[in-house]
């Protein structure tokens, strides 16, 4: 299976320097990425999460919490979207057939609206934690206003699931693709996945919000403290989280064929796409 690698729109927020270690000071914004996975599959395209759609951009203040809004500043450019990256690629949006969700975070699940034939696939625990609203946070970044598809919606893990690379309970099967399988990486959220696609090479696992300093994978792991502090803020299981890490710490140590990303590390995202963050994927042309 061929793997892109697309930045569905940068969020900008506050922190500057302590967030993404590129800005000038901590009184400018910073700007972390949105790293989504376009998957060429035998069973049609797959997107791994969607980032911002067009939707969020059309009507931000009715879609998005003015709360996020304010914090992160979305750097909103309909060329980044994963709709128009993907018809810059030569495809439709109808030629997405799934659509799977590391979770349902407003800045990883924006895009839905913009493929309405595509199956929505996401951890069982994680549709009733969104759906529940639990807590004001909780209605902050789960944002309903972008789930008009919820009958294409297919849950995972409700039986149990089997063994990948020494994670427990993860899900094939039941309409995904082959190749293709949700590993649960409960902490950021409750029903938090990473998605792990099997390529030429190996495999690529996009670990989603798991991590959001590729240091924190490291022998020795390090943070920039503006993330830890937002990762502390956002995480609803914080034991579950740095365990979670310390599993993918030690899947990078064993393991040099399987390639892990995270959402937001604008580095990272640079060094596996070979290009600039806010530069969209383009058709090669020869």
């Amino acid at each position: 299976m061929r793997i892109h690698h697309l930045n569905c729109i940068s969020s900008c927020p506050l922190g500057g320097w302590l967030m993404d270690g590129r800005a000038a000071s901590v009184f400018e914004r910073g700007r972390l990425c949105c790293h989504c996975l376009l998957v060429e599959s035998n069973d049609g395209l797959v997107l791994v999460d969607t980032g911002f759609g067009l939707q969020d951009i059309a009507r931000p203040r009715e879609r998005l919490s003015r709360f996020f809004l304010s914090v992160m500043s979305p750097d909103f450019k309909e060329e980044m979207t994963a709709l128009r990256q993907i018809e810059a690629l030569g495809h439709r949006a109808a030629d997405v057939r799934h659509i799977v969700l590391t979770h349902l975070d407003f800045d990883h699940a924006g895009g839905l609206d913009d493929f309405p034939d595509a199956r929505v696939h996401l951890l069982a625990t994680e549709r009733d934690s969104a759906l529940a609203q639990a807590t004001w946070l909780d209605r902050q970044r789960y944002r309903p206003e972008q789930w008009s598809g919820q009958g294409r919606w297919v849950v995972h893990g409700v039986d149990g699931g089997e063994p990948w690379q020494g994670f427990d309970g993860c899900c094939t099967g039941n309409g995904l693709p082959q190749g293709i399988a949700l590993v649960p990486l409960a902490g950021h959220t409750l029903g938090h996945a990473g998605v792990a696609i099997r390529g030429g090479a190996g495999w690529v696992l996009q670990a989603g919000d798991a991590y959001f300093d590729r240091r924190e994978l490291d022998p020795h792991p390090r943070c920039r403290l503006g993330l830890r502090l937002y990762q502390a803020l956002m995480e609803k299981d914080r034991r579950a989280r740095l365990a979670n890490q310390r599993r993918l710490r030690e899947l990078k140590r064993q393991r040099g064929d399987v390639c892990i990303v995270c959402s937001h590390d604008p580095a990272e995202f640079e060094q596996v796409s070979q290009r600039g963050l806010d530069a969209p994927q383009r058709l090669a042309v020869a």
